[in-house]
């Protein structure tokens, strides 16, 4: 699937058990690709500050190499998914390859930290009819999007192009926790906040938006 801000409808069709959009009319925040020490605490500053709780879908690597950050997220109240534990492209994968890195990164999450991991993302968004087939036996709910900010492209300018054309009141948002968008994260995070308060919507928590 080619990255776009909102996914055509006739992808959406096509994998309608993932998550597009949220379930009850409240703006989700997501953020892949953590945890990360130039990002993760500034981010998660901000978010206190503004009363969100967001999903943010951790690399396995990364989970291993900053605990403390882990730590932070989830002692934040915030919920963590699945990115695989390397943040390969999954339509490369044989299906062992797979499931290896689903149970790698879940089994670290239930050993280190006593979180039963509920939500996948996989790496840049990239799906096809093969990789659906060895999604659904893992029994974790996909969420992909209806709003790519294009945050990692470290532009404040397209992040509000895509917030002022694509932002509902439904919007599972796509963000990075990540360097490529340290130097906008914060003002990118504040410019939704803001938009969404602008027109009457609210944001809502990961376990209500996606049930």
């Amino acid at each position: 699937m080619k990255y776009l801000y909102n996914p055509p409808l006739i992808v959406k069709a096509v994998f309608n058990e993932f998550y597009w959009e949220t379930v009850n009319d409240r703006i989700l925040l997501t953020f892949d690709d953590g945890p990360n020490p130039e990002t993760t605490e500034k981010i998660l500053i901000a978010l206190d500050e503004l009363k969100i709780k967001a999903l943010f879908f951790c690399v396995g690597s990364n989970i291993g190499l900053y605990p403390d950050l882990t730590k932070a997220i989830i002692s934040s109240g915030h919920a963590v998914g699945n990115h695989t534990f390397n943040h390969k492209v999954i339509t490369k994968f044989r299906d062992v390859d797979f499931i290896n890195e689903i149970e790698r990164f879940n089994k670290i999450m239930k050993q280190d930290y006593s979180v039963d991991v509920k939500y996948f993302r996989p790496p840049h968004g990239k799906i096809n009819l093969s990789s659906k087939k060895f999604i659904k036996p893992i029994k974790m709910k996909c969420v992909m999007w209806n709003l790519l900010t294009y945050d990692y492209k470290n532009d404040f300018k397209k992040v509000k192009f895509a917030v002022d054309k694509y932002l509902k009141q439904n919007s599972i948002v796509v963000l990075h926790d990540s360097r490529k968008s340290k130097d906008i994260i914060i003002d990118s995070i504040k410019y939704i906040a803001e938009a969404a308060h602008k027109q009457g919507y609210r944001f809502g928590e990961p376990h209500e938006c996606l049930s």
